[in-house]
């Protein structure tokens, strides 16, 4: 059959999202395209539809093929189908977010949401349309379930994420991996790179996207903050007075989440040590429930675990520097970090207020999973050991490993290297530069917008269609 056009489908997971997704539906159709909002949240539905968008309710879509939702023999054709060999890592975000023990309500809502993103695709076939799918990189079933029908369906899948520039995104199609963006040099260095990175440099600040700003507070602030009680009860009202479904929708956890986090920063202010005068290699926490872990690196996921291997492997002369992630302080139980304080004189944990650019300038080498930190030490002229699936892993100015069993020697191997100029670096930055798009997610400045759109439309154009 012949395609005679062709629609963007957009997830969108909650009303914050919603809010941003409608004016870019707006710009996208004012531009000639066909353009459908996926929502995975009643009241994002209802949003888009009073704004005369045009949306899809996915659960409530997905629940009218309520025969195929049950029955193990459903479920496991679907993920043979897809080619899965089983469900245990996709769904390990989910379990680890939101604390889900129960496979068959995971399966469930799977079944439900890839039910109604196959229903999608083949009614746009039915029309001599092929779609492309756009969505913010996660790894929540929502995500995973359109991933997988719009593969299934050969349409072509965008994932965005935040890049290593302020301001500028990275679309990776057809792939949770992290995009490779840095495995050679470009031949010449634009000003406009330069410039970013001299003021980098100048100003050592971290990379935070616009949208997760409200993140980096401390666990008190947003227990207190009147915002988010505010949300909380109108969401707890929603969900359970109204009926509404939510994709988030484990919102008393949630709170108590903050909580735990709160009581854990207050332990930790006890274990806190300033840099050491001495030799150290820095351990930067990650986001312990970020995608980039549950999915993209899931061996490391438990964290504490590879700070100890590396306390028990790292050379006798050197100390071991860690920081929590600003945006998560408090997030990693303190009863495990003090366990490895009572075991190990070599662990320093950082106060998280500590500037990441002064730890990293008095490291002898820095050791990540696949934080921006690791790219910001290279970018200091600082020898980095990256373990996992990163942006950054294959630049030839890092020392990569497969397991965590060759850290140790690739660690020593770093340390013995001789330092390259951090001027070396720019050209790989270069080529991370033009893989990358202009635009933030999420803020809903019309002059934003309208940058967020003509990348996006650049972006889904750039590359033949998947098979």
């Amino acid at each position: 059959m012949r395609i005679s056009s062709e629609t963007i489908l957009i997830t969108t997971l909650a009303e914050y999202q919603t809010r941003f997704w409608i004016p870019v539906a707006q710009r996208l159709k004012n531009a000639g395209r066909e353009v459908q909002l996926l929502a995975f949240d009643d009241r994002s539905a209802e949003m888009a539809s009073a704004a005369n968008v045009a949306t899809i309710n996915m659960y409530r879509a997905g629940l009218q093929g309520a025969e195929p939702i049950a029955g193990a023999d459903a479920f496991n054709a679907r993920i043979a189908d897809y080619g899965l060999e089983g469900t245990n890592l996709p769904f390990s975000h989910e379990r680890v977010t939101f604390g889900i023990r129960d496979s068959a309500a995971l399966r469930r809502r799977f079944m439900i949401y890839s039910n109604a993103m196959e229903t999608v695709l083949d009614r746009l076939a039915e029309h001599g349309q092929q779609a492309v799918v756009v969505q913010e990189l996660g790894g929540f079933l929502s995500v995973i379930a359109c991933f997988h029908a719009a593969r299934k369906r050969g349409a072509r899948n965008w994932f965005i994420e935040p890049s290593f520039f302020r301001g500028r995104l990275y679309f990776t199609p057809d792939s949770f991996s992290a995009p490779d963006t840095m495995k050679e040099a470009a031949d010449s260095v634009s000003g406009d790179v330069k410039a970013y990175l001299d003021e980098t440099l100048r100003q050592r600040a971290i990379v935070i996207p616009q949208k997760d700003r409200h993140q980096y507070s401390s666990a008190f602030k947003k227990i207190a903050n009147t915002r988010n009680a505010r949300r909380l009860v109108e969401k707890l009202w929603d969900q359970f007075a109204l009926g509404k479904h939510q994709e988030f929708g484990h919102n008393l956890r949630h709170a108590r989440m903050h909580a735990a986090m709160a009581y854990s920063a207050t332990r930790l202010r006890k274990l806190y040590r300033p840099m050491p005068k001495g030799p150290f290699i820095y351990y930067p926490l990650h986001v312990p429930a970020d995608m980039a872990l549950t999915l993209r690196s899931p061996e490391y996921l438990d964290q504490v675990a590879t700070i100890d291997f590396l306390l028990r492997t790292i050379p006798d002369s050197h100390a071991l520097v860690v920081k929590e992630h600003p945006a998560q302080i408090g997030a990693v139980p303190a009863s495990r970090l003090f366990e490895l304080g009572r075991r190990f004189d070599n662990f320093i944990l950082l106060p998280p207020q500590t500037n990441n650019y002064a730890v990293l300038g008095r490291a002898e080498a820095v050791v990540s999973v696949n934080s921006k930190s690791g790219a910001e030490a290279v970018l200091l002229g600082k020898p980095v050991v990256v373990m996992g699936d990163a942006f950054y892993r294959s630049c030839p100015l890092v020392f990569a490993v497969e397991r965590l069993k060759d850290v140790p020697q690739r660690l020593r191997e770093a340390l013995r290297a001789p330092p390259f100029d951090p001027v070396d670096a720019a050209p790989y930055f270069e080529t991370a530069w033009r893989r990358s798009w202009p635009g933030e997610l999420y803020i809903g400045d019309p002059q934003q917008l309208d940058t967020f759109s003509a990348s996006l439309l650049a972006a889904v154009a750039q590359s033949p269609r998947a098979e």
